[in-house]
C-alpha cells in the first residue's frame, strides 16, 4: 500500500463539475487515489474525463454520499480546509503542516482533506467535524478556485510522502562534462581570437582572461558545449583570415 493511498478526498456539496475534473486531475498529478463526493451536482463521467485525461479509473472509484458523517465515519484524522478565521479558539495550520500530521500516523488508517462549496467555503457544521484545520496562505484575495486548493494540498501531501520522484529522461544526447583539456584549448582559441581583432588593444590580456576562464569554470559546460565555443572563437580568425586574403588579392 503507498503511503498516500489512504488520503481521501472529501468535496462537500461542489457544483461545478469543472472543479470536479480539476481535483481528479490535481489527484492523479499528485499520486492521491480516493475521492469522495457529498451531495455533488450531477456530472458526466465522460465530462470529467474530458477534462483531467487518464484518470478513468480514478473517476471510476469516486464514491457519492448524502450525509458528511457517512463520507467521513472511517477517517481517524480529518484536516478541513478553509479560508475563514473563526471565534472558536481551533489551531490553524498551513497546508505543509497538515501533510506532516496526516502521513504521520498508523499508515493502515485513512485520513481525509475536506473541502467545501465552491461559493462558501464550508460550514461551521462541518468545520466542527474536522479534527484540524488548515488555511492556505495568500494575499488580501483569500479565495482560491476549489481545484486550486485542492491542487496546494495534494502538493504538499506528495512531497511529505517522498512521491516526487517521477523520473526526468536525460537529454537524447546527452554529454559529459568538459575536461581540463578542453578547456586550456578553449582558452588559447579565446584568446588569439580577441588578439586578432584588437580587443586587448586598450585591455589588460591578463584580467580579460581571467574573468572569461572565471565565467567558463562556473558555467560547468559539457564537452559538447565548450567545444562549440571553441569553434566559434575559431571561425574568428578564419574569417579574419580570408579578408585579409581577399584584401591581398584585390
Amino acid at each position: 500500500m503507498a503511503v498516500l493511498d489512504r488520503v481521501i478526498v472529501v468535496l462537500l456539496e461542489p457544483q461545478n463539475p469543472v472543479n470536479i475534473a480539476g481535483t481528479v486531475r490535481a489527484m492523479r498529478n499528485m499520486g492521491l487515489s480516493s475521492l469522495r463526493l457529498v451531495r455533488a451536482a450531477a456530472y458526466a463521467p465522460e465530462q470529467i474525463e474530458t477534462i483531467a485525461h487518464d484518470t478513468t479509473d480514478l473517476v471510476a472509484a469516486i464514491r457519492h454520499f448524502d450525509d458528511l458523517d457517512a463520507a467521513l465515519a472511517d477517517c481517524t484524522d480529518v484536516i478541513a480546509f478553509t479560508a475563514r478565521r473563526r471565534a472558536a479558539k481551533r489551531t490553524v495550520l498551513t497546508p505543509r503542516e497538515s501533510a506532516a500530521r496526516l502521513l504521520s500516523g498508523d499508515e493502515r488508517a485513512p485520513v481525509a482533506i475536506l473541502f467545501g462549496r465552491e461559493d462558501a467555503g464550508l460550514p461551521n457544521e462541518a468545520l466542527d467535524r474536522a479534527l484540524g484545520l488548515c488555511t492556505i496562505p495568500t494575499t488580501t484575495h483569500g479565495s482560491l478556485n476549489l481545484a486550486q486548493a485542492v491542487m496546494v494540498a495534494a502538493y504538499e501531501l506528495h512531497l511529505a510522502a517522498g512521491d516526487a520522484t517521477r523520473p526526468v529522461a536525460p537529454p537524447k544526447h546527452d554529454a559529459p562534462p568538459a575536461t581540463a583539456m578542453q578547456f586550456g584549448q578553449l582558452f588559447e582559441d579565446v584568446e588569439r581570437a580577441l588578439a586578432a581583432i584588437d580587443f586587448f588593444k586598450t585591455r589588460y590580456p591578463e584580467h580579460v582572461m581571467r574573468t572569461a576562464k572565471s565565467l567558463a569554470y562556473r558555467a560547468a559546460p559539457t564537452a559538447r558545449e565548450i567545444e562549440l565555443v571553441r569553434a566559434m572563437a575559431i571561425e574568428v580568425l578564419r574569417t579574419l583570415e580570408r579578408a585579409r586574403i581577399i584584401s591581398r588579392n584585390r
